[in-house]
């Protein structure tokens, strides 16, 4: 394709030159998790090459010292492509391979071939496929399952700590029976184990590799086992138990497994946006709002009213909760994308993907020590409209039936006296029953008769 200039001192070659050359898309990089999966691969690959006597030994060594240093984080700066790029990540595999082999020749100081050292037995296309699970399950374990880990914790020390705190329960934003913050909180922590919970049975087939396939699925130029021997390694230096996929022609034909777990981290921004905006409504006002909560007071929430606080971690993780929503649409397009034998939108995959796994993680952090750990509680305010609750006759329904609770409902309302002294001229039952029965810590309870 003729000559073509490589800065300086750049540890790219030729191929990683003419992408950057050519896709001047946006701003956008792969993520540095995804470099390291893939150079976690080649440092794999050139053991097992090593090992079945394709690849000398002195190369090999010096190929897989330079893999662990960019697995390692080394030289972030050697990795300038753009997302958008060519679709089967062509660009971003030479890319990895073209630094390698510039490290390792360095080392020997003899060459090093991008494609026929540091790639051998390998393509593209079962490379960047292996990378996205690879980096994902490693988010998964190391990044945002703990992340909600925490959060669960959190959530469940104030749901306990709160546990005979009575409120008013809502339903379509309207006064409804009561609960205790303890088990408004307790919802919560549920669904974040759940969510949690949903991520993790993800695992089995992200741990499913590509890799052995080749271009097509026949791995052809790979040695027989090549696949089963790298995930062997792979699953020795990260202590995930990677294996190779048992249909190599889906594993580079098909993203399902990718939109599955993009599909869970979806679900997961679903349960943070509720309990941000949950937040959001119990620290609304403070004068004019709900005022039952005060969220730790961040930073100045105005440029123009003096004194106005917002609730900015229910926010940030409101944004973020959307931007991932955002990412698992476009994951299930590019999931689609491609004809026959390869997926042709792998790049926005491994981007959006990746993305949302760690965006997810720094949010469930966010919002349990930004948010929940510290804010308190306005009891006099949660006090105040419990006894005057008209809803509470709810409880009266078995002994004086629907209708007559919802008269004495109407009058509470018209007149504003507390729903006892309706009940008591309207209902018949004596005083005593009825203090018992609309007490809203026993109805909180499930009542009692």
């Amino acid at each position: 394709m003729g000559a073509v200039a490589v800065p300086a001192g750049a540890l790219w070659g030729a191929q990683t030159e003419r992408a950057r050359q050519t896709f001047r898309l946006s701003a956008l990089r792969l993520p540095t998790r995804f470099i390291r999966a893939l150079a976690l691969i080649k440092w794999a690959a050139a053991r097992v090459n090593a090992t079945g006597g394709t690849l000398p030994a002195a190369k090999a060594a010096a190929i897989e010292r330079a893999a662990l240093a960019l697995a390692d984080g080394a030289h972030p700066e050697a990795f300038p492509l753009d997302v958008f790029q060519t679709g089967s990540g062509t660009s971003s595999n030479m890319n990895v391979n073209e630094v390698i082999a510039a490290l390792a020749a360095a080392a020997l100081g003899s060459p090093v071939h991008p494609n026929d050292d540091v790639n051998q037995s390998q393509s593209s296309n079962d490379c960047v496929p292996s990378a996205i699970h690879i980096a994902a399950a490693l988010a998964l374990r190391d990044e945002l399952l703990p992340a909600l880990a925490h959060l669960a914790e959190v959530i469940g020390a104030r749901a306990a700590e709160l546990d005979a705190v009575v409120k008013t329960g809502r339903t379509h934003l309207m006064d409804a029976l009561p609960l205790t913050l303890g088990q408004e909180l307790g919802a919560w922590r549920s669904q974040v184990e759940d969510g949690s919970a949903r991520l993790a049975a993800t695992l089995p087939r992200l741990l499913r590799l590509a890799q052995g396939a080749t271009a097509i699925g026949t791995g052809l130029n790979a040695p027989a086992g090549f696949g089963a021997r790298v995930a062997a390694e792979l699953a020795a230096r990260t202590g995930l138990a990677f294996v190779p996929h048992p249909n190599p022609f889906a594993a580079l034909a098909a993203q399902d497994d990718a939109l599955e777990l993009s599909a869970q981290a979806r679900g997961v921004a679903v349960v943070l946006l509720k309990i941000a905006n949950d937040l959001r409504w119990m620290n609304s006002g403070p004068l004019a709002g709900l005022g039952e909560i005060g969220l730790p007071e961040l930073q100045p929430g105005s440029s123009i009213m003096p004194g106005k606080v917002n609730p900015v971690v229910p926010e940030a993780v409101a944004m973020i909760a959307a931007q991932v929503i955002g990412h698992d649409a476009a994951i299930g397009i590019a999931a689609q994308s491609g004809n026959f034998q390869l997926n042709v939108m792998l790049p926005l995959v491994a981007y959006d993907l990746l993305t949302s796994l760690e965006l997810l993680a720094a949010a469930a952090s966010f919002l349990a020590d930004g948010a929940i750990a510290g804010f308190t509680v306005d009891r006099q305010r949660l006090d105040a409209p419990l006894a005057r609750n008209p809803i509470l006759v709810t409880a009266l329904n078995p002994l004086i039936g629907y209708e007559a609770g919802a008269a004495i409902t109407k009058e509470a309302y018209a007149s504003g006296e507390p729903i006892l002294e309706v009940a008591v001229r309207r209902s018949g039952l004596p005083r005593e029953q009825l203090e018992r029965l609309l007490d809203p810590r026993g109805l909180a309870r499930g009542g009692q008769r």
